[in-house]
């Protein structure tokens, strides 16, 4: 889940880890396939285009968010996204807006590939819930949040400028939503998880997008981590417990020697070592799923520093 806001995975906001929450009610999948709205985007630019690149706060707040959809709606609520606060964003940042476009491009393409992957994941797993995604225009930020009830939404403006995570940006945006789809899955919330809870939860996500949409989100990782693997978990092991999550997760911009959020990529490595393990695949995709108890998920994994994965 890409915490509070981008560099919230520090880049992600919306459904956390830690402790068993009561498992959502259904949503099944709609009877023409996902629904991945992008929509917002268009009337945004719509906007955006006939006031010459400055719209103003009210035309912002009337004629885009009060229309917009549901899910637009939501992410306003949530992330108190209004008119003003898009324009004085607007103002101090224009070249995220102007930039976005180059990711506009792709959405059609995204969707198409996207819902592929969510049709995937309801192959892999039939319980899985269904509700939507919308990618829309915000204040910047947050990247991304979801959650059960609402679905996932991605700032179209937020993930385009987030260039370290893959520089193909069709790529991006179809490997980060399939990674925010499989927190939304989840049981696990807690805003206060140790690096173990955190590591398992976001590379549970980041396994599950790359057996749903082909890659993990946090492509950038792999060639740093690629031969490091000892060194890496071996540094790992004794922070597992910890609440202090500043050198494993959630830690943006990194260092060239010690990269952001590689506790991602270590959950991932934990995660995929369980699911190797497994004999019955499909139900080990479950069980990665609806962890509740990290210390015993990684217990019955396989996973050593350094394990040797297909």
């Amino acid at each position: 889940m890409l915490r509070a806001g981008l560099l919230a995975f520090a880049l992600w906001g919306g459904v956390a880890c830690g402790a068993a929450a009561a498992a959502p009610g259904p949503m099944p999948l709609p009877k023409g396939g996902p629904t991945i709205e992008i929509g917002d985007v268009y009337r945004f630019y719509r906007i955006y285009d006939a006031a010459g690149g400055h719209p103003t706060a009210e035309q912002l707040q009337h004629d885009y968010l009060d229309v917009g959809s549901a899910g637009l709606r939501h992410l306003a609520e949530a992330r108190n996204v209004t008119g003003a606060r898009i324009a004085e964003a607007i103002g101090k940042r224009p070249e995220i807006y102007t930039g976005a476009r180059r990711c506009m491009a792709v959405l059609p393409r995204v969707r198409v590939r996207l819902r592929a992957a969510l049709l995937r994941l309801a192959q892999l797993y039939p319980q899985a819930r269904f509700p939507p995604v919308t990618i829309a225009v915000g204040r910047g930020k947050p990247v991304a949040i979801g959650g059960p009830e609402h679905g996932v939404q991605v700032g179209l403006e937020a993930l385009c400028a987030t260039d370290m995570l893959n520089g193909d940006v069709e790529d991006r945006f179809v490997h980060v939503i399939a990674h925010e789809y499989a927190h939304v899955q989840q049981l696990i919330d807690d805003d206060h998880p140790t690096v173990l809870e955190g590591s398992l939860l976001e590379g549970a996500a980041e396994f599950t997008a790359e057996l749903i949409s082909g890659e993990v989100a946090n492509a950038n990782l792999i060639a740093f981590a690629t031969g490091r693997e000892r060194q890496i978990e071996t540094q790992f092991v004794p922070d597992e417990g910890s609440l202090d999550t500043s050198r494993w997760l959630y830690n943006g911009p990194g260092k060239p020697d010690w990269p952001q959020d590689l506790g991602y990529w270590v959950g991932y490595r934990i995660c995929k070592s369980y699911y190797q393990h497994a004999a019955d695949r499909r139900h080990a995709l479950g069980d990665i799923l609806e962890m509740t108890d990290p210390p015993l998920f990684l217990a019955k994994s396989g996973w050593y520093p350094g394990i040797v994965l297909k």
